[in-house]
């Protein structure tokens, strides 16, 4: 559609008026940043209303939602969507849910990959066609992704190119875009200079244009005049409904109104990191020891991703060392520099350096662009396989994590020895468990395999697994433990909660400077 801005100008309820029954819908956005918050509620309103749209088809690359009722928590009704195919699922456990009811077909593709999918669409390509998901459950060896028993077409293949196995993510007509900018100037095009990512719009606007579908993009305000052209994201000619978002609808994240700092650069240099206000102190705890000793694992002029939850603290420590000058710190929704924020924030990143489309983060990050990697990890077997993504009654998804973990060239995964009520104390440079947490995540065999053991061994990756009170690394062996904690019995607190016997050799103590505070 091309015309006028005010003959494309609409509200809410009538721009999700033309979402009809059996569509596919695209919505953009990373937990909250970029999110349309006020059409997806427009489109949840529309349905309790009147019962309609029904059975629809929502797909989405990143995480939309605050772990509650923000985001694509409004899209999960049974009867308004009858297939979801997602990048993570753990901010929308609405969603989750009705996938564990078996109420929707359900897909777990890797975040990168979706967003490519949406660039091989608007390209007519036959889909995405790469290496990123090899040996996971994503694997059509293992569950082709796809989440509970209603779920059955298979929407990727193995196939062999040049003598090499790929997956094949197979492209779909997308009919509805659902987008985000900051303003729309008077030809419709979209400019995004007070968001904190500019995320997928442009793919995702050229993908449904090119299916013969309609653009929807909610703004914060309109532009008199037309907006320089270097500044425009997505253009006029691909926008076909825009509707001025109402007070609280266009939050710059679920977890900030507006936060200057993440669309402005660091003052007082010109240097890779700026000047950036420092962090809090982080208390000596479990979560700092982890930090600090995955922190040892950086180098100079290392370009890093580090994932939500646990591997955050590294950021902080990095900061106290002086290491944000040395390396470059980057986040898969686009951000390169600054230092990542987190919480409903995550996503942004304060002072960033540069702010990227994030299918181009992905380019980046899938071509082995990622020197250092941190990341969480729920369920740990014997193999080193690891598991994000699936825990018994819940589904969380993987999002970025299969792109980052399997192209990182080195890589450590975070998280507490136990869960579920762990409680430690650190005093004179020794670690003491003063409560075992409940739950063994070191266990025989992961539910899901979310990170494959045996594809990162058969290309050379480095992986450790930091804990609070032992390092362990993976080995052709199987896991090896190869540090643990001053005043940590080795049998007693580290094999001992294990459901498997690790690889035992040449055991030294974790470095003395990962127990002592920040003042030290």
């Amino acid at each position: 559609m091309i015309g006028t801005l005010a003959g494309k100008l609409c509200s809410a309820d009538e721009a999700v008026a033309l979402v009809g029954n059996g569509m596919t819908v695209v919505s953009g956005g990373f937990v909250g940043a970029a999110h349309p918050e006020a059409l997806s509620a427009a489109l949840e309103r529309r349905f309790l209303t009147s019962g309609s749209p029904r059975d629809l088809t929502l797909v989405y690359a990143a995480g939309q939602g605050d772990g509650r009722t923000r985001g694509l928590n409004h899209l999960a009704h049974a009867g308004l969507l009858k297939r979801v195919i997602g990048g993570h699922w753990g901010l929308c456990p609405r969603l989750g849910a009705l996938a564990m009811a078996n109420e929707i077909e359900a897909y777990n593709f890797p975040q990168g990959v979706i967003c490519h999918l949406f660039r091989d669409i608007a390209a007519g390509r036959p889909g995405c066609i790469t290496h990123v998901g090899l040996g996971t459950f994503i694997d059509p060896l293992q569950a082709g992704g796809r989440l509970n028993a209603r779920t059955t077409e298979a929407l990727v293949e193995r196939v062999e190119i040049g003598g090499k196995t790929w997956l094949w993510y197979k492209a779909m007509r997308l009919d509805i875009a659902l987008i985000r900018a900051t303003a729309a100037d008077a030809s419709g095009g979209l400019v995004m200079d007070e968001e904190a990512i500019i995320g997928e719009v442009l793919p995702i606007a050229q993908a449904v244009r090119n299916s013969g579908g309609v653009v929807i993009a909610q703004v914060k305000r309109l532009l008199d005049a037309p907006a320089p052209p270097q500044q425009v994201r997505v253009p006029g000619i691909l926008v076909d409904r825009i509707v001025v978002a109402g007070d609280g609808e266009h939050d710059q994240t679920f977890g900030e109104r507006f936060n200057a700092s993440y669309t402005l650069p660091a003052r007082g240099r010109s240097g890779a990191g700026g000047t950036i206000d420092p962090a809090p102190p982080m208390p000596l705890d479990a979560r700092r020891i982890i930090a600090s000793r995955a922190c040892d694992e950086l180098v100079d002029g290392a370009v890093v991703n580090l994932g939500i939850g646990m591997p955050e603290g590294i950021a902080a420590i990095a900061a106290e060392r002086g290491l944000l000058d040395r390396c470059t710190l980057t986040v898969e929704s686009g951000p390169i520099g600054g230092r990542p924020a987190g919480g409903l924030s995550f996503g942004a990143s304060v002072h960033p350096q540069a702010i990227i489309d994030q299918p181009a983060q992905f380019d980046f990050y899938d071509g082995g662009g990622l020197d250092f990697a941190a990341l969480g990890a729920a369920e740990i077997d014997a193999a080193g396989n690891v598991n994000v993504s699936r825990f018994h009654d819940r589904f969380v998804g993987v999002g970025g994590f299969v792109n980052i973990a399997q192209n990182a060239r080195r890589l450590v995964f975070c998280g507490t020895f136990t869960a579920g009520g762990l409680e430690v104390a650190v005093g004179d440079g020794r670690l003491a468990i003063v409560c075992e947490g409940r739950m063994e995540k070191f266990v025989a065999a992961v539910e899901q395999v979310s990170f494959s053991a045996a594809t990162a061994l058969a290309q050379g990756q480095r992986v450790l697994y930091v804990t609070e009170r032992a390092v362990l690394a993976l080995t052709a062996a199987g896991l090896e433990v190869i540090e643990v904690a001053p005043g940590i019995d080795l049998e007693a607190d580290v094999i001992g909660r294990m459901g498997f016997r690790p690889v035992v050799r040449d055991v030294r103590p974790m470095p003395a400077h990962c127990f002592l505070p920040a003042t030290m």
